[in-house]
């Protein structure tokens, strides 16, 4: 049977036709907590929002109103983390575990952070038991790949249309820390380089400085598995992370837009325009990859 649109694992915002070679991705502000889901969970809902991206959804509406398509996630990265391989699982989290041979083992799994969540920092496990093998590869079957099929025939249909692509994989990141290490507003993933042109990080710098933030490149995040996975230069397929510090558009609880909610929505646009309007700038303007 045809999922309902309430029940879809994610939403295509922006035109049929593609109007612009930049495409959006919201991999981690889903909110469609399931009664499942939340039964299954040892914390309360408002500790699983903890993973948001919280509301990251919400300040594309502007670029997306400028013609860029965003996917964006319904289900909640607590249910499965889309910028995650999908060989990222804990296995000692699953029941029966997955053969080892077939997982990635990383810092993130053992860190409880990967594919499905397993902990949050200061709150402890999140599961009152293991999830069941069945139940995992339904959400990869259902939600993940799903998810990335979307992204991948969104930036080929861009690609067709002018000649390129490029993704911008949206994130945001806890606020700065008074006192600590300066950590500039935004953060600008690349891969280290790898996953999309110099230029095009140039630009989308360039347009977060002028609209009055400061930014940096791959430090403390150099961009996931979106990125790393849909970044192809050589295939004229560039890809893109920003982290935005939540601070700037949330209130003080972090829960609700804030006074600056707008602001950063307009800096979102302006890195999108920024990107698009360099993509399609004469070849010998882009320098080599």
């Amino acid at each position: 049977m045809e999922k309902t649109a309430a029940e879809q694992p994610f939403l295509r915002n922006g035109p049929d036709l593609p109007a612009s070679p930049v495409v959006l991705s919201v991999p981690h502000a889903g909110r469609a907590y399931s009664a499942d889901l939340l039964a299954a969970s040892r914390l309360p809902r408002a500790t699983l929002e903890l993973l948001e991206d919280r509301l990251v959804d919400k300040l594309v509406w502007r670029a997306v109103a400028a013609g860029a398509v965003a996917i964006v996630a319904r289900r909640p990265r607590a249910e499965i983390d889309l910028n995650r391989d999908e060989r990222e699982i804990d296995p000692t989290m699953v029941a029966p575990p997955p053969p080892a041979a077939g997982l990635i083992p990383s810092s993130r799994t053992r860190g409880g952070l990967g594919l499905v969540p397993a902990r949050i920092g200061g709150a402890g496990p999140i599961w009152r038991r293991p999830l069941a093998s069945g139940e995992l590869a339904r959400r990869i079957a259902e939600i993940h790949r799903p998810y990335h099929a979307a992204l991948a025939d969104a930036l080929v249909a861009a690609r067709a249309r002018f000649g390129m692509a490029i993704l911008l994989d949206c994130h945001s990141m806890p606020p700065r820390v008074p006192g600590a290490e300066a950590v500039a507003e935004i953060v600008f993933g690349d891969r280290h380089g790898t996953s999309i042109a110099p230029d095009y990080v140039a630009a989308a710098v360039e347009a977060a400085t002028t609209a009055g933030f400061s930014s940096a490149r791959n430090v403390p995040y150099a961009g996931g598995y979106v990125t790393s996975r849909h970044g192809r230069p050589a295939s004229a397929i560039h890809a893109l992370q920003i982290e935005i510090d939540r601070s700037l558009y949330l209130d003080g609880d972090l829960r609700e837009p804030g006074p600056g909610f707008d602001r950063v929505a307009r800096m979102l646009a302006a890195v999108a325009e920024a990107l698009a309007a360099r993509s399609q700038e004469p070849p010998q303007a882009i320098a080599a990859e």
